[in-house]
């Protein structure tokens, strides 16, 4: 069984990166209990899947299948020692910091229960961007990010309901397949040989599965 060790909130910064000039990536933890549910469609509905955070490039991030971003506090830690610097809960710009799970190694389609009420299911792994490389301010940040395959998950809610810090998260639910949060993170970016496996898995956003069929006609 794992645990949330913090929910996190935006605190908007602006953001030279990109033509919005805002960003919520700076995420903060939080000791309240925070509503967590479905937003509607990216670029159409709430942006962000926790009440009180904040999506501000609307057409990148949030919507349905990116309502909550998780990120492991083992994997944290990781880049603590590779960096030589502090990286407190919230600073990839995750909604919810875990420990005790393997985020990884989440299947697509895995179904978490936080609490007693809150039901998430994996969707899809976070692909870096130029906000994020701006904002850790390392070196090739997208490149190495990239090359360690340690990208967290985004998660759909499928039941709503208030998670806060402390809050147990065991998973209910693994599907047959077996084909992984990192696996499909691999695949999409430096390992393309994967790209056949993502097409069946219906439970990855339509978006990706189109693009990864797209990308496989034109290799035949």
């Amino acid at each position: 069984m794992g645990e949330l060790i913090s929910v996190n909130l935006a605190v908007p910064r602006t953001n030279p990166a990109k033509d919005t000039g805002v960003t919520g990536i700076d995420k903060r933890p939080t000791a309240e209990a925070v509503l967590v549910r479905a937003p509607g469609p990216k670029d159409a509905g709430l942006g962000s899947g926790l009440v009180g955070d904040q999506i501000f490039d609307v057409a990148s991030h949030g919507g349905d299948d990116q309502a909550v971003y998780a990120y492991a506090r083992e994997d944290l830690d990781h880049w603590e020692a590779e960096l030589g610097r502090s990286l407190t809960e919230g600073m990839f710009g995750e909604n919810i910091t875990t420990r005790g799970l393997d985020v990884t190694g989440a299947l697509i389609g895995e179904r978490w229960r936080v609490g007693d009420h809150v039901l998430l299911e994996v969707s899809c792994p976070r692909i870096p961007c130029g906000t994020f490389a701006h904002w850790m301010d390392e070196q090739g940040w997208i490149k190495r990010f990239t090359e360690e395959a340690r990208p967290g998950a985004y998660l759909r809610v499928i039941t709503p309901g208030a998670i806060k810090a402390g809050d147990p998260v065991v998973v209910e639910h693994r599907p047959e397949h077996e084909v992984t949060v990192g696996v499909t993170f691999r695949a999409i970016t430096l390992e393309p040989g994967l790209l056949p496996l993502l097409p069946p898995v219906e439970s990855l956003p339509q978006e990706i599965r189109d693009r990864a069929t797209r990308r496989l006609r034109k290799t035949t």
